[in-house]
């Protein structure tokens, strides 16, 4: 009995480690003071109706490789994109592109850090959102949306 009880711990511990990694960082995996900062700054949109989206998004962003995120909004509803990097003195810019490819304007917010971009969706579709650096070494950051 103790032998089959060793295999299957051995056979579950070699299936944990034989996993493939995921394509895309867990929210774990973001740098705590990145995800903290982000956190809070959707926080504060929070205490004005906003609902944040179960996910964060985290990875890393390099000067002139921006990353982007395909996103479904819907017309008439509001938005806000927030990412945060490591370290704070860079200086992150969130930016929506609409189904046409066109940048959208909105309200822009950055500072220490942090960036975000608050829009209300004119069409239904699939919107891209953009997060870069302007120099520096490659970076982490983690992207948080909200809407209402």
């Amino acid at each position: 009995m103790t032998t089959i009880c060793s295999l299957l711990a051995v056979l579950a511990a070699s299936a944990v480690w034989a996993q493939t990694p995921a394509p895309t960082a867990t929210p774990a995996a973001a740098a705590p003071p990145v995800r903290a900062r982000v956190m809070e700054f959707g926080g504060a949109l929070s205490n004005d109706g906003f609902k944040m989206r179960d996910r964060l998004w985290t990875g890393k962003v390099e000067p002139g490789a921006p990353q982007r995120l395909a996103v479904n909004l819907f017309r008439g509803n509001n938005y806000w994109f927030c990412a945060a990097v490591d370290p704070e003195s860079e200086s992150p810019k969130v930016s929506l592109f609409g189904p046409d490819g066109r940048r959208v304007t909105g309200l822009e917010h950055r500072e220490g850090g942090v960036a975000a971009v608050g829009v209300t969706a004119e069409t239904t579709g699939q919107y891209f959102v953009e997060v870069e650096t302007a120099g520096g070494p490659a970076t982490d950051f983690c992207l948080l949306y909200l809407f209402k």
